[in-house]
């Protein structure tokens, strides 16, 4: 029995021993990555605030961002299919006015402070409500307790992908139904027993509480909450405005694992291709949030950098002010690839560094070009992937590219092939020595 015991001890030695260098990058490398998401920005001077109109007719919605930012697509999905609308007085809020990041390094200047939304009307008509990488935390604190007061206020509340969580965490869905990404669903259930979480629906309606599932499905609930408050008519024009055209999307998975390639690209793009992506006014913020959640957030295979041609502030379309963190002729010759979303942005002249690429000129909702631009330049697992996670319907879309990340997955293979040569050769040493 001990001769037994001290084989398997040895056994299990050499096994961890093995695994050990390629564990070991991978976890350092899941890290940088999912840090990567919410890197702040270098210091920057904060653009004075753009007179924004209020008209008194109009309901008021606002979408609110932590301070320590929001999910890039969870914040300006919404916020363009509410602008398309044209009904709507429409802002970004949060606690301070400051750059706040967005995932994949999109500084986000907010309109207004919750604040300066008080001194305009005492409560929003609709609040958005983002998934924040800080929810739970203490840190949360000014959001959950503005959230409180506009429930109390009477505003109907909308959250999006795990805005769910900011909304459990504030007590507002004790006792209530309401759903999340299927990723995090099983995580809130242990978290936050008191609310009844619902699997496989792409929104929840509760009455005054709307909650969405992963991501993209936010537009379908943004979509649902546009047709009770303005009518059906106005949803239906915002969808088009938008190129949204599920008009009957799948249900979501209930619950599920990270496919094997987002673990491949987590733990081993141990060098990840830097994408500049060049900002332009006009711009629109599907299209933006397009470019820097499919390559810089979900794929987990490279870093987006956000530029401008001057290294100065941005308006978007409907009028969201956001900072670079370069400007283009100082960053261009570090760049593996430059992209510039929108469908209407004019050719760039670029002197030193990647052409650019213009990912956005076919017409189409913005996410499905940016992921069959993933599948072409990267491969078609990590698009589906993305498309999945996104809560993308991509039954029908076509993907063309290398099928799957071979090089990446040849990297463990190789590390766990030399660490055991490694143990095998330190082993015989000792046996040699010993004799």
């Amino acid at each position: 029995m001990r001769t037994f015991l001290k084989r398997g001890l040895g056994v299990l030695a050499v096994v961890v021993a093995v695994l050990l260098v390629p564990a070991a990058g991978a976890t350092v490398s899941a890290l940088s990555a999912f840090g990567a998401l919410y890197a702040p920005g270098p210091e920057r001077g904060v653009p004075a605030a753009a007179p924004l109109p209020h008209d008194p007719s109009k309901p008021t919605a606002v979408v609110v961002v932590g301070d320590h930012g929001a999910v890039v697509s969870d914040v300006l999905a919404p916020y363009e299919v509410l602008a398309a609308t044209g009904r709507f007085n429409l802002y970004t809020v949060a606690s301070q006015r400051r750059p706040l990041t967005l995932t994949g390094g999109l500084d986000l200047v907010p309109d207004l402070t919750f604040a300066e939304l008080a001194a305009r009307t005492p409560a929003a008509d609709l609040v958005v409500v983002p998934a924040l990488p800080d929810v739970g935390e203490p840190s949360t604190a000014p959001v959950t307790e503005w959230l409180r007061t506009q429930a109390a206020g009477g505003a109907q509340l909308l959250s999006v992908c795990n805005g769910s969580g900011v909304l459990a965490s504030a007590g507002l869905l004790d006792g209530r139904p309401a759903t999340s990404h299927w990723l995090r669903i099983g995580e809130f259930e242990s978290d936050y027993p008191a609310v009844n979480w619902v699997r496989g629906q792409r929104f929840v309606d509760d009455g005054d509480i709307v909650s969405t599932a992963g991501i993209l499905s936010g537009v379908d609930g943004t979509l649902h909450v546009i047709g009770r408050l303005v009518g059906p008519e106005a949803a239906r024009a915002a969808a088009a405005a938008v190129g949204w055209g599920y008009a009957d999307p799948p249900v979501t998975p209930e619950a599920g694992m990270p496919d094997p390639v987002a673990i491949i690209n987590a733990g081993f793009t141990w060098n990840p291709p830097e994408i500049g992506v060049l900002l332009t006014d006009g711009t629109g913020e599907i299209e933006l949030a397009s470019v820097f959640d499919v390559h810089g957030g979900q794929s987990l295979a490279a870093r987006t950098l956000a530029l401008t041609e001057d290294g100065g502030p941005i308006r978007s379309r409907h009028g969201l002010t956001f900072l670079p963190r370069d400007d283009l002729t100082a960053a261009a010759p570090r760049l593996d690839r430059l992209l510039v979303p929108g469908a209407a942005a004019q050719d760039v002249p670029v002197a030193d560094g990647p052409a650019p690429e213009y990912v956005h000129r076919q017409p189409g909702f913005a996410y499905e070009a940016t992921v069959r631009d993933l599948a072409g330049t990267t491969d078609v697992a990590t698009a589906r992937w993305t498309a999945k996670v996104l809560e993308l319907p991509a039954d029908g879309l076509v993907l063309d590219g290398p099928a799957w990340p071979w090089t990446l997955t040849l990297l463990p293979v190789l590390l766990v092939a030399l660490g055991g040569a490694a143990v095998w050769g330190i082993r015989k040493w000792f046996v040699q020595k010993r004799h």
